[in-house]
């Protein structure tokens, strides 16, 4: 299949109201197949699933429950609770049908957000039912996993998962390469051009590029969060600026990093090859 799969964006986010339809076209242009279109919450999964539905064969649902919930409302910013799945718990039953991967599930414990053990085990009890659900329907995984790489390898591999998306990890490279045995993919966002500014995040991203061998890497835009330009929206057109860096740090022509990315993206999230119309 020729073209490009955004495996992590956030297509519902109210910065695309009032020009997604513009957002779709220009996606098009530079020759993206589908959109992974992930929640984070459950009062995003009926938007979610009808842009699916209206962009039918290109926008593909992900449900999940977010390890930061808060994001969207005027209540700061806290770690998820067993609650939040149950709220979500009956939406995802009555899509299961529809979806293509349980997400953005995982882990965050960066301080502001978790500080506790008590939070943190929260976030794990969360993630480890979500786990069993995404068992249970034969599906994959779209993993959140900041300030906690190590975390969230480690317990999916407890948990016996053995089909999941890492997006934009910030842990260590020797850590990602546990994952990569496990079977494991990782997404690049368009973020990693970043490449002047003296970020840890960034550093350790271009240095995950340098050893992840292709054949575990995916492309993802998480639009409208980790563009090329830090406090501009992102796009999933800027898909083709992760896919760049890729092939300037392989080495390799672009054309075999959207040919590999893609492929690997049909087989994670297998639903896609009957799904996509090109």
């Amino acid at each position: 299949m020729q073209g490009y799969i955004d495996c992590h964006c956030h297509i519902s986010a109210r910065d695309f109201d009032n020009d997604i339809d513009d957002i779709i076209e220009s996606s098009k242009q530079v020759g993206i197949v589908a959109l992974l279109a992930v929640a984070e919450h459950v009062g995003e999964f009926e938007k979610i699933i009808q842009l699916s539905q209206r962009f039918s064969g290109f926008i593909m649902p992900c449900l999940g429950v977010h390890p930061v919930q808060g994001t969207d409302t005027a209540h700061q910013e806290r770690g998820a609770f067993p609650e939040d799945l149950d709220a979500a718990l009956p939406l995802i039953e009555k899509y299961k049908e529809d979806i293509v991967a349980i997400g953005e599930v995982g882990l965050d414990f960066t301080p502001r957000i978790v500080s506790s053990d008590t939070g943190k085990e929260s976030q794990r009890q969360v993630l480890i039912r979500q786990a069993e659900l995404a068992k249970h329907l034969n599906l994959p995984l779209n993993v959140h996993s900041r300030s906690a790489g190590r975390p969230t390898i480690h317990l999916l591999k407890e948990l016996g998962v053995e089909k999941a998306l890492l997006h934009a990890f910030d842990g260590k490279p020797s850590v990602a390469m546990e994952g990569v045995k496990a079977g494991y993919f990782f997404s690049i966002p368009p973020s990693i051009v970043r490449s002047e500014q003296v970020i840890v995040i960034l550093h350790v991203s271009q240095k995950l590029v340098k050893q992840l061998p292709l054949e575990n890497m995916c492309l993802e835009t998480d639009s409208p969060a980790l563009g090329p330009e830090k406090q501009v929206r992102n796009e999933p057109k800027n898909i083709i600026i992760s896919a760049e860096y890729i092939a300037k740090v392989k080495g390799i022509p672009l054309q075999r990093v959207m040919e590999v990315t893609t492929q690997n993206a049909l087989r994670l999230f297998p639903k896609l090859k009957t799904l996509i119309r090109v």
